[in-house]
């Protein structure tokens, strides 16, 4: 794994091929803190299939993660910010699309090439981000489709449900999109999930797609709550998306 400083207030972590082979077909991926998405099995595994493939990926820090922060707190403390009137999310979104900009920018992805892959609240972050951005395709592993139905959200949400995923169906059902959730995941919710791709594919549908490209693959839940993905899982994915992206054949 390797840093790079983009912006002074902007760097990002990035496996597979040297940047000096020029802009290549790359992902951004988000779970934990970017060095754990990158470099932290299990959580790791669809990066390195990628970057096995040839291609680059790409993460950044989400809010309340990194050095000397513990991941399972995050939830938590977004929750805590929100109710406080503040907004953890925001802020972030705008830095990851300036990363890729500035990447794009320097000549170091291909700008029609890009896609987002995300793991439970990376999920939720990837699919915000690229709601506003032109990318080839997105898949989420067991991802988080509605912040406050997370245990950390009480009844004062301070908010958050403006990230309610289904709110940005408009911005979504055009793009090609597979998740994967377990059949009885009682951390995000295996409900909340189909229904965003049901209407993600009534929406595309109602737009002129008459074979929307919205999928929702459901499999044995597995891990704590339900919530876990095998590996077969992040590498399946991770290769459906590197075909999307036209680097794995």
């Amino acid at each position: 794994m390797k840093m790079l400083q983009l912006k002074p207030d902007i760097e990002v972590a990035y496996i597979g091929p040297s940047l000096d082979e020029g802009p290549l077909p790359s992902v951004f991926y988000f779970a934990l803190s970017a060095q754990e998405s990158l470099s932290l099995d299990p959580y790791n595994q669809p990066a390195v299939y990628l970057a096995k493939n040839g291609m680059r990926v790409f993460s950044l820090d989400l809010p309340a993660h990194g050095p000397n922060l513990n991941p399972t707190d995050a939830l938590r403390v977004w929750a805590e910010e929100f109710q406080a009137g503040k907004d953890p999310l925001a802020p972030f979104l705008q830095k990851a699309r300036s990363a890729i900009n500035a990447l794009i920018d320097k000549g170091l992805i291909e700008k029609e090439k890009i896609g987002f892959m995300g793991l439970s609240r990376g999920g939720l972050v990837s699919s915000l981000v690229a709601a506003e951005m032109d990318i080839c395709a997105i898949v989420g592993f067991a991802p988080m489709t509605e912040l406050t139905y997370a245990k950390e959200f009480g009844s004062d949400t301070g908010g958050a449900e403006q990230y309610t995923l289904t709110r940005y169906v408009d911005a979504l059902c055009l793009k090609t999109i597979r998740f994967y959730i377990g059949n009885r995941d009682m951390r995000v919710g295996t409900d909340k999930c189909y229904e965003l791709a049901l209407q993600l594919a009534n929406k595309a549908y109602d737009k002129g797609s008459r074979s929307p490209p919205i999928e929702l693959i459901v499999a044995p839940s597995i891990g704590h709550l339900g919530h876990g993905t095998a590996k077969d899982t992040f590498e399946v994915g991770a290769n459906w998306l590197g075909k999307k992206l036209g680097a794995i054949q």
